[in-house]
Parts: C-alpha cells; sequence; structure tokens
C-alpha cells in the first residue's frame, strides 16, 4: 500500500490496494464489494493520470509550434517586408492553427475535470460506506482490521484525486490565460503582416470589443496625434505606436478619440468631399490603432471641421 507523487508535471502513481481473504461473514462480502470499487476508482486515476500527461506533450508541441511561427513573423517583419506578405500570411495561418489546436486542448482538459471530480464523488462515497460497515454487526476482528485497511487507501486516494483535480484546473487556469494573451498578439501581428513593419508589442492585451460613435463635436486641447493625409499613401503607424505607447506607459487605462478633422474652405461640394474623405481616413486610422491591440472598447471616433485645416486630418486624442 503505497503512494508516490513526483515527476517534473506532478506525476501521480495510485494507491496499491491490499488483497484481503474471505472470512465468510456477510461484512467480508460487504469489504470485498467495497475494495472492488476502490479499485475501479484507482484505474481512473491511472488512466486520467496518463490522459493529463498527453494532453501536456499535446500542449507543448501546438505552443512550439506556435512560437516557431510566431518568431519566423517577427524576423521577417524586423529585417523589412512588402505589404501583406504571403509567406508571412501562411506563418501567421500556421499560427493561428496552433493556437487553435490550444484552444482544443483547454476543452480537453476541462473534460478530464469532470471526470476527475465524478471520481472524487465515488471515492468519497466508499468512504462513507466503509465507516458505516464498521457498525454492521456480526463482523469478525479480520473484517474490522480490512475495513481499516480500505478506509487508509480510500482516504490516500481521496488525496491523490484532489491533488489530480487541483494540476487540472491549474492547467485550465493557465492555458486559458495564455491563449488568450496570444490571440491579442496574434491580431497585433496580422495589422503588422498587413503593413509590412513591426510596430511593437501588443499594445491592448485585451479582446476587442465594439467601438463607440460621437456625434460631431468640437475637441479642445492638444491632440496626442495630428494625422495630415494631404498626400496619398500617408505613412504615419510608426509615429502613432510610438504615440500611443508612451500614452499608455503614463496612463495604462487611458481611452482615445480619433477625430476626423475636415476643412470648411471652397464649394458646398468640396466641403461634402472633404468630410467624407476625413471619416474614411479616421476609419482607417481606427483600424490601424485595434492592429496594435488597443481594445476597441477604448476607442471613439467622432467628426469635426476646423477652418484653418487645408486638408482633411485625423487627430487622436487621450480621454
Amino acid at each position: 500500500m503505497q503512494s508516490q507523487v513526483g515527476g517534473a508535471m506532478g506525476g501521480i502513481t495510485p494507491v496499491q490496494v491490499e488483497a484481503g481473504s474471505n472470512t465468510g461473514t456477510a461484512v467480508s462480502t460487504m469489504v470485498a464489494n467495497l475494495r472492488s470499487q476502490l479499485i475501479s476508482i484507482e484505474e481512473h486515476i491511472g488512466g486520467n493520470q496518463q490522459r493529463l500527461a498527453g494532453l501536456h506533450t499535446q500542449a507543448g508541441e501546438n505552443s512550439t509550434a506556435y512560437h516557431e511561427a510566431k518568431a519566423h513573423i517577427t524576423a521577417r517583419l524586423q529585417a523589412g517586408t512588402t505589404r501583406g506578405n504571403p509567406e508571412l500570411v501562411a506563418e501567421w495561418n500556421t499560427a493561428q492553427a496552433a493556437l487553435d489546436q490550444l484552444s482544443s486542448n483547454i476543452n480537453a482538459l476541462s473534460s478530464l475535470g469532470t471526470v476527475v471530480a465524478n471520481d472524487s464523488s465515488s471515492a468519497h462515497y466508499v468512504l462513507d460506506q466503509v465507516t458505516a460497515t464498521f457498525n454492521v454487526s456480526g463482523a469478525v476482528d479480520e473484517d474490522h482490521r480490512q475495513l481499516s485497511v480500505l478506509e487508509d487507501e480510500t482516504n490516500q486516494t481521496i488525496i491523490l484525486i484532489d491533488r489530480l483535480l487541483r494540476n487540472v484546473s491549474d492547467d485550465v487556469q493557465r492555458q486559458t490565460a495564455y491563449t488568450a494573451n496570444e490571440r491579442a498578439n496574434l491580431t497585433s501581428l496580422a495589422g503588422a503582416i498587413k503593413n509590412g513593419e513591426l510596430y511593437g508589442g501588443d499594445l491592448g492585451g485585451a479582446p476587442m470589443l465594439a467601438m463607440s460613435t460621437a456625434s460631431s463635436t468640437n475637441y479642445s486641447g492638444t491632440p496626442l496625434v495630428v494625422i495630415r493625409f494631404d498626400h496619398n499613401n500617408v505613412e504615419y503607424q510608426q509615429i502613432l505606436y510610438a504615440a500611443l505607447s508612451q500614452a499608455l506607459q503614463t496612463r495604462p487605462g487611458a481611452g482615445f478619440s480619433v477625430v476626423a478633422v475636415s476643412p470648411t474652405r471652397g464649394t458646398v461640394t468640396a466641403v461634402q468631399l472633404a468630410q467624407t474623405a476625413a471619416k474614411r481616413h479616421a476609419q482607417e486610422v481606427m483600424r490601424s490603432i485595434t492592429d496594435m491591440g488597443v481594445p476597441a472598447s477604448r476607442l471613439q471616433v467622432a467628426s469635426s471641421t476646423d477652418p484653418n485645416a487645408t486638408a482633411s486630418e485625423v487627430r487622436v486624442f487621450v480621454r
């Protein structure tokens, strides 16, 4: 009768249930039945431990595949590459598939946790029955000796099951947090691949939610960034990223207002076209910010006019 816990991942060795002799009493028959139930639970412990070890191995393989793909993408982006490079898109799909496998692994761990919890209930039931059997009349001393051994074995079994359940629960929580964080990072990488350059770390680290929209508003104060769209293909992403990063270092919970600013000079048609262009540019900047990892729940888009503006602008304010 022994138990052992060891190994890097807390390997659990089931309790070796001691065989007992038949004394010919009714109590001896009850003891044999309870012993059979405990042996069945011990077999479950061994099988569940092997299943947990297999899920560990799968998670490690999926994590390795994910980080290899992510590292390849990051290295190429740091060296500079083309916008929307199909090779990087393929690597990104590989990384996403690996994360999807990790999500499946979490589901399997959750199912395993349910099975282990059921075994815990069964073990406690056996312990209750062992305790009750001590009070059954017609037993001989050997029956009570075997009951005492069985009681000790059942208590050890409950300890092992609780440890196994804790290991499974810890794995679920750890892998869930890891996967959620890496999905946010993968979203940031998707934006970097689209633009062919790496901004830096994920600015938000939280799931994307629906953005809010404000009506036409006059904003005052100094904007964090002013992006003037006075020519085609304006390169603003690196400057925007640096400004957002600095703002979030100062105020980690800060939100941002993205304001489409259009000039008021010219004909009515020209003003309307400028307003449309400014709103389109604001949406583009919004997408860039969310690609950088800022949760959309922290963003607000609005529109305004400025008689001093000579071209459509997008102004980003901290709020």
